[in-house]
């Protein structure tokens, strides 16, 4: 072998080093949450998150670097929190719900954004559409507005004389409530019930019991998974009958829930943010809707009320608490 040719093989073999290196360099994500750090459920949908990450490649610590951020239920913390995020300039964020991803499109348009657990995408105008979304946002819807009639339909088999439907929301952080309400007037009389503070849900609940054969339906919120104990309790005060949109108020004392598996968005999730990392943009990558729903009665809470809940019911259930 010619000593130049040797130069240059060595040359390049010293350099191969460098360009894995290069290769496999740390990438950073934002995740921006609504509830408290210390929440199980939190933790839950974190640890989904990072699983569908490690099947896909990507390993805390190791080629990506992600730093937290979360809201409490706060409204007042979301746009600080999401003006840190946009402030590292992570290579992509993740934004769990309505009032979070608003709060992080007033701060950038330029860093792509999946988000999860948003209703409206669409009719909120983060996306021009789910199959070609536009822009920087992407991600998992979580709920179609026809389910306020299935909630109604299921709270109604627990307590057939139920009559009147009061729909509880914060409008600051779940503008899209009023779509939720045509469907739920179909088979009952309903109201918008909308509450901004402790001393509002108490007032708003007290006012709904006093009405004979009344019902709560409890939107997916950021405010009211924020205070869900709150309204877990005053419901069970006042007797009244409520169905909620997360396994995690049937967990906290709530009567019934159905809603979408969450920890099922959080891991799929991961494969947006994947794409992402790889180059794909994300006004490309179709909105997607959620595949698994979950049902969870607190029996416990039924018998407190005074409620039977049919055996039918109970065996279609993902989850009897007992």
């Amino acid at each position: 072998m010619r000593r130049r040719e040797l130069i240059c093989l060595a040359g390049a073999a010293a350099a191969w080093p460098l360009v894995a290196r290069a290769q496999q360099r740390m990438r950073r994500i934002g995740l921006l949450m609504t509830m408290a750090e210390t929440e199980p459920e939190a933790q839950a949908r974190l640890t989904s998150f990072r699983a569908g990450l490690q099947q896909l490649g990507w390993t805390e610590g190791h080629n990506i670097k992600i730093d937290y951020r979360f809201a409490a239920g706060d409204p007042d913390r979301l746009q600080s929190s999401a003006a840190e995020l946009v402030g590292l300039a992570p290579d992509a964020i993740l934004a769990n719900g309505t009032a979070i991803l608003s709060a992080l499109k007033r701060e950038t348009r330029s860093i792509p954004i999946v988000f999860v657990l948003v209703p409206d995408p669409v009719g909120d105008g983060f996306v021009d559409s789910l199959a070609r979304p536009g822009g920087n946002l992407t991600g998992l819807t979580n709920f179609e507005f026809p389910m306020g009639g299935k909630w109604v339909e299921l709270l109604k088999e627990i307590a057939p004389r139920l009559s009147r439907v009061s729909l509880l929301f914060n409008p600051e952080t779940a503008p899209y409530a009023p779509k939720f309400l045509q469907s739920v007037a179909r088979g009952s009389e309903a109201s918008l019930l909308p509450v901004r503070s402790d001393k509002e849900i108490e007032r708003a609940l007290e006012e709904v019991a006093s009405k004979s054969n009344s019902g709560l339906v409890v939107l997916p919120d950021l405010f009211t998974s924020g205070h869900r104990e709150l309204i877990v309790a005053q419901a069970e005060r006042y007797r009244l009958p409520a169905i909620y949109p997360f396994r995690f108020f049937a967990q906290s004392g709530g009567l019934i829930s159905y809603g979408v598996d969450t920890l099922d968005l959080f891991r799929r999730s991961a494969s947006f943010v994947d794409r992402i990392l790889k180059g794909e943009k994300p006004s490309d990558l179709p909105v997607e809707a959620p595949t698994k729903f979950e049902l969870v009665i607190n029996l416990k809470t039924a018998r407190a009320l005074g409620l039977d809940v049919p055996l039918q019911l109970q065996q279609r259930a993902d989850e009897v608490i007992e």
